[in-house]
């Protein structure tokens, strides 16, 4: 056995490199590919104990696991980092010095506006071959076609298929790594033939959300087909490997496949989005002290996240998500970013959005409490639309003018003051999510006294 160099923490999670089925009563067997969670570390540095997803306990070798990490790749992650963009025939040509057989790479086509030009290194020239996009699809000798890049470049590193070689190397973009590796390296990749797709339970833009079987195991699936779309989330993906919270819909792992459909894999919560789930049971089946647990739930959340420099940047009921055991659990990292940074307003939720961020695209925590303020007033509305009877566009004049929403039919005054608190226009008067969440413990406190 190989000796362990520095002790894993208790909780850290690990994946196994290989099988092990266990030498004696007290080991914990398991297969390549579970996950697994280490208790403590023996007396002996080569073996953990640890417990498996199920909650079975037991020692395991320390050389047959790998430890979970963040994807925190200092480049910029991608799914095809083979894609240069917008450069020309001449900077190809120089990329591609000196000649390799094999070494490719793919541009945008400077000659034909919403073209791509494959760009091939073989014996000592470079040959380019247009990619022309024809309904739909894309294909280099109107024979072939292909749904996408990924699967064109995919087909013609098995076969050269008329080119004159068959590619071999990426020239790699530089400042990208390639985002397979990078999920691999961390322990995140998983076993597309150990997943079983079995029904929708969401339609987006991007494409389906879907419950599956991975392992034994009920998961949800983001199941994303088209490669520009996978490429934007890929940023969500590699978020949710750094972060990790009880309150946080948890990422189980990612399966990237050469033909650009890309699998966010993620913990299944059996009773959907917190905004349906107030609707339909309402204030005959959910009492105060429901109401006040999700509240505390994703404030434990929002302090997290606080904590490690992140901001949600699109808080609000419809993303956050209810367990079986009614624990709620914020959700869908698309937009989150480090702490303090702009982005696009054009689509952003303008009742869920702090007037800063809506004028001057100013993101922080500040922003998210902000949201938080409207995700408190969603929940104890049952999950009415915010700002009734206000049209869309006179909804940021008034707000800017100190408008606040009425206290809903019989949400405590105590809860109230913390939406208003969460509503000053000055963002650095508004709390942090640490002093919501103990205001909010202490009212919980308070309520059990009288009940």
């Amino acid at each position: 056995m190989t000796e362990v160099q520095t002790p894993w923490p208790q909780g850290t999670e690990c994946v196994a490199r290989y099988s092990f089925k266990g030498t004696s009563e007290h080991d914990l067997p398991f297969n390549k590919g579970d996950l697994l969670s280490i208790i403590v570390v023996t007396k002996d540095p080569n073996w953990y104990k640890a417990k498996n997803s199920a909650g079975r306990e037991g020692t395991i070798p320390a050389n047959y696991v790998q430890k979970r990490e963040g994807v925190k790749s200092g480049g910029k992650l991608s799914l095809m980092p083979w894609f240069h963009g917008k450069i020309t025939r001449n900077q190809a040509e120089e990329l591609l010095v000196p000649p390799e057989t094999g070494l490719y790479l793919v541009r945008e086509s400077t000659n034909f506006p919403g073209d791509y030009t494959l760009c091939v290194s073989c014996d000592g020239k470079v040959e380019h071959y247009r990619i022309i996009y024809h309904n739909g699809k894309l294909s280099i000798d109107e024979e072939e076609y292909f749904e996408n890049l990924m699967q064109l470049v995919e087909h013609y590193t098995k076969d050269a298929d008329g080119l004159c070689t068959k590619l071999i190397k990426p020239k790699v973009e530089e400042g990208t790594v390639a985002a397979q590796d990078e999920f691999s390296r961390g322990g995140w990749s998983m076993n597309r033939n150990e997943l079983q797709l079995q029904q929708v339970i969401g339609k987006g833009e991007f494409g389906d959300v879907m419950v599956g079987d991975y392992r034994g195991a009920k998961v949800a699936v983001k199941c994303i087909k088209n490669d520009a779309t996978a490429q934007a989330f890929i940023a969500e993906a590699s978020v949710m490997t750094q972060l990790r919270h009880d309150n946080l819909v948890q990422l189980l792992g990612v399966i990237v496949e050469e033909n650009g459909s890309l699998f966010i894999v993620t913990e299944y919560m059996a009773k959907g989005c917190l905004v349906d789930y107030l609707r339909s049971r309402g204030r005959t089946v959910l009492g105060g002290d429901a109401l006040l647990n999700f509240t505390l739930d994703v404030s434990e959340a929002m302090a997290y996240l606080e904590t490690n420099n992140f901001v949600h940047r699109d808080l609000a009921a419809r993303n956050v998500l209810v367990s079986e055991d009614n624990i709620a659990k914020v959700s869908d990292f698309g937009l989150t970013k480090e702490a303090s940074s702009t982005q696009d307003t054009a689509k952003l939720p303008v009742k869920w959005t702090s007037p800063e961020a809506l004028r001057e695209k100013k993101f922080s925590t500040k922003s998210d409490v902000w949201s938080f303020g409207v995700l408190l007033w969603e929940i104890y509305s049952f999950g009415r639309v915010p700002y009734p009877r206000i049209p869309l566009k006179e909804v940021v004049p008034r707000v800017e003018k100190g408008y606040t929403m009425d206290c809903p039919d019989g949400c405590p005054e105590v809860v109230y003051n913390i939406m208003k608190m969460c509503w000053n226009l000055d963002p650095a008067a508004r709390p942090s999510f640490q002093m919501l969440k103990e205001r909010l413990q202490h009212i919980s406190k308070g309520m059990g006294k009288k009940l």
